[in-house]
C-alpha cells in the first residue's frame, strides 16, 4: 500500500489497564476503499483498538491520524473523531428498544442535524425543515441497508429478530456519511444464512466507497469481506495479509488457530 492511498495510519497504538498491556504498539494502515479484517482471539485488544480509535478510551501511547488532518485522534474526544467521518457500530448490540427503527437510525444524522434552542425558537421552519432532510436521510440509509425494514420504520426494535437489530445499527453508522466505519462482531449469534446476508449488507456498504476495519470471529465471513486481514494476540500483531496469507502464517498457526489451522481451513 503506498502512503498516498492510505487513508486511516494507525502508529504505535498501545493502552494499557494497570499493569495489563492490552495493545502494545499497534501499527496499522487502512486504505481508502477498503475492507480489513482484524481477527484474533478473545482478549487479545481488537475491541480495545476501536475504544481507542472512537476516543471511548484514552490511550497509553501512539498516534493515529487520517490521511487530512494534522491532528492524532487519540488526542480528541469521541464526538470530534465522529465530526471527522469515522461511526462504528458494537459488538453487544446498543439500540433504544422501546423506541422506533426511524428513531433509532435518525441518531446516527446528530451530526448533521444539531440544533441549539435559540435556533428552535428564531428560526422554527429552518429546524423544521432540517428535520425533515434528517428523516429522509435516515429513510434513505433504510433503504439501501434493509429495504425490508424500511417498509416498517415505525416498528419497535424490540419486537424485531437478532438479525434485523444488527441492519439498524449499520443503517445508523452509514447515515451519517462516514468515510471510516468500525463494525464490532457484526456476524456474532447469527446463523450462517444471516451471517451470509450480513456479508452481504456489508459489501455493499463497502462499494459505495466506505473504508470499513471490522472485527469478526467466523472465519469464512472475514474470508468473504476483507481484502486484508490483521491477526491480534496478546495486544500485539502477529501477522497481516490476504486470507491465503495469514491462513499459512506459523505465528498465525501457533498463537491463534492451532498448529494444524483447522479455523482457516474450515473457512475455504
Amino acid at each position: 500500500m503506498t502512503a498516498s492511498a492510505t487513508l486511516l495510519d494507525i502508529r504505535g497504538a498501545a493502552k494499557s489497564f494497570g499493569g495489563v498491556r492490552a495493545l502494545d504498539g499497534i501499527d496499522l494502515q487502512l486504505a481508502a476503499g477498503e475492507v480489513l479484517g482484524v481477527i484474533g482471539p478473545n482478549g487479545s485488544g481488537k475491541t480495545t483498538l476501536f475504544n481507542l480509535l472512537t476516543g471511548v478510551v484514552r490511550a497509553s501511547g501512539g498516534t493515529v491520524r487520517l490521511a487530512d488532518s494534522g491532528a492524532n485522534l487519540l488526542d480528541l474526544k469521541p464526538w470530534e473523531i465522529s465530526t471527522l467521518g469515522i461511526a462504528r457500530t458494537f459488538q453487544n448490540i446498543r439500540l433504544a428498544l422501546g423506541q422506533s427503527v426511524l428513531q433509532n437510525v435518525l441518531v446516527g444524522a446528530y451530526r448533521q442535524n444539531r440544533t441549539s434552542w435559540w435556533q428552535v425558537l428564531l428560526t422554527p421552519q429552518t429546524v423544521a425543515a432540517r428535520e425533515a432532510q434528517a428523516v429522509e436521510k435516515a429513510m434513505e440509509a433504510l433503504r439501501f441497508v434493509a429495504p425490508a425494514l424500511a417498509t416498517t420504520p415505525d416498528r419497535i426494535v424490540g419486537e424485531l429478530p437478532y438479525a434485523d437489530r444488527r441492519r439498524i445499527e449499520l443503517a445508523r453508522a452509514v447515515v451519517g456519511d462516514p468515510r471510516i466505519m468500525l463494525i464490532d462482531e457484526p456476524a456474532a449469534g447469527m446463523n450462517p444464512h444471516e451471517t451470509s446476508e450480513i456479508a452481504d449488507d456489508i459489501l455493499r456498504i463497502a462499494a459505495r466507497g466506505m473504508s470499513i476495519l471490522v472485527i469478526e470471529h467466523k472465519m469464512k465471513f472475514i474470508a468473504t469481506v476483507a481484502s486484508r486481514i490483521a491477526v491480534l494476540n496478546f495486544g500485539r500483531k502477529i501477522a497481516e495479509g490476504s486470507y491465503e496469507q495469514i491462513r499459512t502464517d506459523p505465528n498465525v498457526l501457533a498463537s491463534y488457530l492451532g498448529r494444524k489451522g483447522d479455523h482457516l481451513a474450515a473457512a475455504r
